[in-house]
Order: C-alpha cells, then sequence, then structure tokens
C-alpha cells in the first residue's frame, strides 16, 4: 500500500514539473534565446564590417533607419488600437451607466410622485372632502414615464375628463367676428390693427391653412396671432425657428434609439392637443424664413395639398406601441382641420428668400407701417368653435361667389401678364381666389378689393424676382391695364406696389 502512495507522489511531483518546465519553456523561453540571437547578429556585423566600403555603409544605415522606423510604426500602431479599444470599452460603459441612472431616475420620480399623492390623499382626508383616486393617477404616471412619447401621453391625460364640447354661438357673421377681434385687440391688449388686416387675416384662413406675415421689425406680426389666440379663448403656441433647421426632425421631433423615447418638441405637443380640441388652434412659426421653409415644412406642404381631408396623416415613427398616444394610429398623426399655421417672416440679410412654392401655398400679408391708435368699446374673448367659423366660411362661398364679369376681366389680365411677364396665374391662384374673394366680402369688404389683394401678393411678387431695370415700360403697360380693367381708383395695393417696384429699377 505505501509503494502506491509513493508512486502517487512521484507522479504528482513529475506532472507539476513538467507543467512548469512548459510554462517556462512558453513564456521565459523565448526572451532567453533572444540574447544569443543578438549575439549571432553581433558576429555577423563584426565579421563583415571592415569590408562595407563607402557604399556599404551608406546602405546599413539607410536599411537600419527602415528597419527603425518600421518597428516604431508597428509599435505606434498597436499603440493606436490598444487606445481606441480602451475608448470603445469606456463608451460602452458610461452608455450602460447611463442607461441605468435614467431608469434609476425614472424610478425615483415614479416614488417621488408616489409620496407627493400620498401626502395630498392624508391633506383631503384631514380636510374632509372625498379622496381623490389615487391609483388612477398612479397609473398615469406610469403610462407617461413609460411611453415613447411622454408629452403626448401627458395631453391624453390631461384632456381624459374635460368636456372641449362649445355651444354655438347665435347670429354671428364673419363682419361680426372682425370687428369683434379688433376691438378686443384694442380694448384688452392695446394692439392695433386696421379693419382691412383683420379682414385679410380671416379671409386668409378660409383659403389656406399657413398664413404668412412679413414686413419690418415691430409692426406686430407676432403680435396678431397671439392676440387672435386671446381672442378665441386658446393662446397661440410660439415656436421659434432655428438657423440649424434642415429637415421636418427639427420641428416635429425624432425617435432617440438610445434613450427609446420620441423627442418630441412644443410644435408637435401643441399639434397634438388640438386634436382634442374643438376650437380654433394657433401655432407660431416664430422668424419662419430663418431656414429654408421648403426644406423643415416640406411634408405639410404637400400634405395639405391633398383633397381628402382624411389624408392629412404624418408619420412620426414607423413601429407601433400600445402605450402610444390616443391619437397616434400605427405611428401616424393626423392633421385636424382646426389648426392653422402662422409664419413671421422679415425681409433681410440673415434671412432667406421665401421660394414661389411656399408663396403658392399660402397667405401672404405685408406689414409696413403699424395701425394707429384709436378708441375702441371693451369686448370679451369669443368662444366658437372652429366648425361654426368654418360653415360661416362655407356660406360665404355660396352667398357671395366671384361674379363671371370679374373672372373674364381677370382672364383678360391674366394673358396680358403672361405676354409681358412670361409669368401666369396657376390653378392653386385661381382656387384660392375663389375662396378668398368671397369670405373677404363676407368679413365687410368689395370683390374688387379682394381681387387687389391676390392680384398683387400672388402674382407682383413674382413680378419682383424678375428683373426690373428692363422692365420699366412693362410695368407702366400694368398700370394702365389694371385702370382699363378696373377703372381708375380701383386696385390701390397693385398700383403702390408697381410704383415701388418701378422705383426700385
Amino acid at each position: 500500500m505505501s509503494a502506491y502512495f509513493e508512486y502517487l507522489r512521484l507522479m504528482f511531483l513529475a506532472v507539476m514539473r513538467h507543467i512548469g518546465n512548459w510554462f517556462y519553456a512558453f513564456i521565459v523561453g523565448p526572451w532567453t534565446a533572444l540574447g544569443s540571437n543578438f549575439a549571432e547578429y553581433d558576429n555577423y556585423f563584426q565579421a563583415q564590417r571592415d569590408n562595407f566600403g563607402v557604399w556599404g555603409w551608406i546602405f546599413f544605415v539607410f536599411f537600419l533607419t527602415i528597419l527603425i522606423g518600421l518597428i516604431g510604426g508597428l509599435g505606434y500602431l498597436l499603440y493606436r488600437l490598444i487606445r481606441k479599444y480602451v475608448r470603445f470599452i469606456k463608451r460602452e460603459l458610461d452608455k450602460d451607466e447611463l442607461a441605468n441612472q435614467v431608469e434609476r431616475l425614472n424610478y425615483e420620480l415614479y416614488q417621488a410622485i408616489q409620496e407627493k399623492d400620498k401626502i395630498l390623499g392624508l391633506k383631503v382626508g384631514y380636510l374632509g372632502l372625498n379622496e381623490p383616486n389615487l391609483e388612477e393617477q398612479d397609473k398615469n404616471v406610469v403610462e407617461e414615464v413609460t411611453s415613447r412619447f411622454p408629452k403626448l401621453k401627458y395631453v391624453d391625460h390631461e384632456y381624459a375628463e374635460i368636456d372641449t364640447k362649445i355651444a354655438p354661438v347665435e347670429n354671428l357673421s364673419l363682419e361680426e367676428i372682425c370687428n369683434a377681434f379688433r376691438q378686443f385687440s384694442a380694448s384688452q391688449l392695446k394692439l392695433y390693427y386696421t379693419i382691412d388686416v383683420v379682414r385679410q387675416v380671416f379671409a386668409g384662413m378660409a383659403a389656406s391653412k399657413l398664413i404668412i406675415l412679413e414686413g419690418i421689425s415691430g409692426t406686430g406680426k407676432t403680435s396678431l396671432p397671439y392676440a387672435l389666440g386671446k381672442f378665441f379663448n386658446n393662446p397661440a403656441a410660439i415656436c421659434s425657428v432655428q438657423p440649424s433647421w434642415k429637415d421636418r426632425s427639427e420641428l416635429l421631433g425624432y425617435y432617440n434609439e438610445f434613450t427609446k423615447k420620441f423627442n418630441e418638441t412644443e410644435f408637435l405637443r401643441a399639434l397634438y392637443a388640438s386634436t382634442y380640441r374643438k376650437d380654433i388652434n394657433l401655432i407660431v412659426l416664430d422668424e419662419m424664413n430663418l431656414a429654408r421653409i421648403e426644406y423643415y415644412f416640406a411634408e405639410f406642404l404637400s400634405i395639405m395639398e391633398m383633397p381628402n381631408k382624411n389624408e392629412w396623416k404624418i408619420e412620426l415613427i414607423n413601429s407601433y406601441d400600445d402605450n402610444d398616444p390616443k391619437n397616434v394610429h400605427q405611428g401616424k398623426m393626423l392633421i385636424p382641420q382646426n389648426v392653422f399655421f402662422f409664419g413671421t417672416a422679415n425681409n433681410d440679410d440673415s434671412t432667406f428668400t421665401i421660394s414661389d412654392k411656399v408663396y403658392d401655398r399660402a397667405v401672404s400679408l405685408f406689414f409696413d407701417d403699424k395701425a394707429q391708435p384709436f378708441e375702441a368699446e371693451p369686448r370679451d374673448q369669443l368662444m366658437v368653435s372652429f366648425d361654426q367659423v368654418d360653415a360661416l366660411f362655407e356660406e360665404a362661398i355660396k352667398q357671395y361667389p366671384v361674379s363671371d364679369s370679374i373672372l373674364e376681366k381677370f382672364d383678360k389680365l391674366d394673358r396680358f401678364v403672361i405676354s409681358k411677364f412670361k409669368l401666369a396665374f396657376g390653378n392653386r391662384i385661381l382656387k384660392q381666389l375663389k375662396v378668398f374673394i368671397p369670405v373677404y366680402v363676407a368679413c365687410g369688404a368689395s370683390e374688387l378689393e379682394g381681387l387687389d389683394f391676390i392680384f398683387t401678393n400672388k402674382i407682383l411678387k413674382k413680378i419682383e424676382s424678375l428683373n426690373i431695370t428692363f422692365l420699366k415700360d412693362e410695368l407702366k403697360q400694368l398700370n394702365n391695364e389694371l385702370d382699363k380693367l378696373f377703372g381708375k381708383g380701383t386696385f390701390k395695393m397693385a398700383h403702390n406696389y408697381i410704383d415701388n417696384l418701378i422705383k426700385m429699377s
């Protein structure tokens, strides 16, 4: 028996010695042999150095330099690879840490809200009131935290218990709305507008969803939609356009693959909130031509050309989630008809020129002077639904259609402009004309004044982009043609615009 244990001892010692020899040969052995290698290289060098000659020494130094550079380059490359690997590992660790922090903060937020609700429940109980449904509140908070659209989910919860129905206002007319808004703005906000501008705004809203307010700074461009929102008791959402905007993600936001959340903008929140409301909703793009409108607003320009209003859908995300907001279906949201986009624009060196594509689809108003203050009767806000205002638009189109004589003269004016300036009235302009003029008349203006506005803002703006220096005679002929067709003393806006073009040339 003792012989067997001696055998095991000897076997164990032999195996451990052999393993140790293997590690020694694998790790230490190469470095041991390296010294003898260098000694062999030195022997070759000592034996041949005396016979190198001049060229031999030159080639020796040359190849030695190359060898040292090669070894140094390999060493530097190895250093860069190790450095990139370390940075990559560090970045991945930072991402994991950030994700953990986001998750922890969401949980802490949920816990804090729970504590707040418990304190609120104690206060309510102390006052002897009915305790609120904290479980329902907690459910809403969880949905907001876990949803891909937290801001839009908050809007869902905000409007869940709100009745947005608005009773019809009796004996309401467009002319009365215009006068009431002008009086309200002057009496309550100290903002003054001429009645012509007010009529143009409402007629423009009937003809297009995009209203562009142009002119010099300080003439009340931004304050007009602000006052209009106050008048309808639904404050306008003002979104400042930035020069860096290049696509729709700047306007609507984007889905962040890292946080798994949609970065919602104020524009998107205001647009989504309008899906719940029954009144008129205004979204202002302040300084909209600081960036190219046809870049970031292109999708809306295209969608609003579709004749079927049920097709006015924008895609927010190309996937579906059960916890998405109520009015986002299959990642898409329908643009409601009760929303209007107002864009303010300054014409200076810091802005982009608004293209014909945008002008054709919008209604543009130009502010060249501030309206004079006047004594106004105190007026209250007007609680009216969009459907009622839209019905007034439709009624005006039927009651005040553009007369055949005006359309015939407009056709002659079209042919004259084509022959002299190579510009034509497109079908889109004619379509807007047949909506704008009847509503403008219903607001208290005349048919010719409406035609004057359309011609000036839709056609003469395009002439401005031509070489006016060589068109002086044609512009004078256009002045005469307007008097000939519509009579002297009419088309005041067009005559003033043409006179200014001649002076500029």
